[in-house]
């Protein structure tokens, strides 16, 4: 009887001993993903973070698209993930300069001016098409000799960013797509991969053209990484060869 009874007690120490060590292993591993991410997107507990929302470009200067308010509400749940806060602000009223803070900016440079200037300054490697009339080159993203042009509703393009000045400054994220939708795309790519996109970069900085499938039919779902273009975006095209004197003396003779 005896032996049966320190069975039983053995049996539950033991049970009790596994699960403490399951939970302690458990909650463990989520603090590391969780330490990770939270250095991945620049987002300590108790921090703030800047929204830059830019406006509808077939609406007013105050309208938002409904996917570039999805694309928002994807990137809010990183953050609350994270412990943070946000504070959001519109495009044109944005005056401050970056690293301090984290910053999600959403929006190609026709209807983002802080996108504009991002990447004039972090990505001069980058040709952003801000035609807005419905042509071939509306929103073509040309980099490294080559250039891509949306077919609207079946392919559409999207830059996915993440540019920090050094190893201590607060990251700036850049979800410069050719269409609402493809920003959206971008959002949830972030979303769902960021622990693979941890490692790229030797400072954590990347520049990664996706491609959105079909957005017409499966919406920002399907969602593919064309290429890793963050050498060729950061590097500013070599400037063009000023003319010879001949030939601009027979230019202003003519």
């Amino acid at each position: 009887m005896a032996d049966g009874v320190l069975e039983i007690v053995l049996g539950v120490v033991a049970a009790a001993i596994s699960a403490g060590l399951g939970w302690f292993a458990r909650t463990f591993l989520w603090r590391r993903r969780l330490r990770r991410k939270q250095r991945f997107l620049g987002l300590p507990a108790g921090s703030e973070c800047l929204f830059v929302v830019n406006r509808d470009m077939g609406g007013d200067q105050r309208s938002v698209h409904r996917r570039d308010a999805y694309a928002l509400l994807e990137l809010s749940a990183l953050v609350k993930d994270c412990g943070a806060e946000v504070q959001i602000t519109a495009h044109d009223e944005t005056r401050q300069g970056f690293g301090a803070r984290a910053e999600f900016c959403v929006g190609g440079p026709g209807s983002n001016q802080r996108t504009a200037a991002h990447l004039a300054s972090l990505l001069p490697g980058v040709s952003f098409s801000t035609v807005s009339e419905p042509v071939a080159e509306r929103g073509a993203i040309a980099v490294a000799g080559q250039t891509y042009r949306m077919v609207k509703g079946e392919v559409e393009y999207v830059l996915l960013a993440r540019l920090a000045s050094d190893a201590h400054a607060r990251p700036v994220f850049l979800l410069c797509g050719q269409t609402a939708i493809s920003n959206q795309a971008a959002a949830r790519y972030l979303a769902a991969h960021h622990e693979e996109l941890w490692r790229r970069g030797a400072d954590g900085s990347f520049c990664l053209l996706l491609k959105v499938v079909n957005p017409a039919a499966y919406g920002a779902d399907m969602t593919e990484l064309v290429a890793d273009l963050t050498l060729a975006a950061r590097t500013a095209p070599p400037a063009a060869a000023p003319a010879p004197a001949a030939e601009t003396a027979a230019a202003d003779r003519a």
